[in-house]
């Protein structure tokens, strides 16, 4: 059996969300006893609650949205790139040694955290370069991947990074836990959900070595 990495962060009540997203609850609409053979939940969430793929619908009306995008970016070779500790912003020179392995796979992830903070919010993380997105893009990377909350920092108003996916139409995918992951090329599995009005899906993310 080949070796998988899960690489999606626990969900439960009081996961951190971006300030202002709804966060994770959970209630029990039925429960296993006399009369009733089931436990039955309810959830309520922001579809950017946990590992998660932005759709173009959530930087951009009448975009597309996350129940109607195209599953082979979120399927297939992947490259991981550490960058811990680089300062706010994953530029073109912390990738270029990656991109010197051979031919960049259309699927990259970047590791920044040296412990993912699953268990708390976090504002001052590391985000992509609008530089650094195009560049990939240039060199024919489909989807981007990060272990924080945004693409964009904390405090962007104009999300320069999230444009950039809009107009090179990458795929990406954000709050990624990449703490056990060596770099290295790996298979992605991240399908989004059917959400056909969702501006954003919820993912179980998992590398597999090739």
């Amino acid at each position: 059996m080949k070796r998988l990495w899960d690489i999606s962060p626990p969900l439960y009540d009081g996961s951190p969300v971006f300030p202002g997203d709804t966060p994770y609850q959970q209630r029990w609409c039925a429960t296993l006893g006399p009369g009733c053979p089931v436990n039955v939940s309810q959830m309520t969430l922001s579809p950017h609650a946990g590992a998660h793929a932005d759709a173009p619908l959530h930087y951009a009306n009448g975009a597309t949205p996350a129940g109607l995008l195209a599953l082979d970016p979120y399927l297939g070779p992947c490259r991981v790139v550490h960058c811990i500790g680089i300062g706010p912003l994953i530029r073109i020179e912390h990738l270029q040694a990656a991109a010197a392995q051979g031919d960049l796979p259309p699927r990259l992830l970047v590791r920044t955290f040296e412990h993912a903070p699953v268990h708390r919010w976090v504002d001052d993380f590391t985000a992509y370069s609008p530089e650094t997105l195009q560049w990939l893009a240039d060199r024919g990377v489909r989807l981007v991947g990060i272990d924080t909350a945004s693409v964009d920092p904390a405090d962007s108003k104009s999300l320069d990074a999230h444009q950039v996916l809009l107009q090179r139409e990458l795929r990406v995918l954000e709050n990624l836990v990449l703490d056990e992951v060596p770099p290295g090329d790996y298979e992605l599995i991240a399908l989004p959900l059917k959400l056909v009005q969702a501006d954003a899906s919820p993912v179980r993310a998992v590398l597999r070595e090739l």
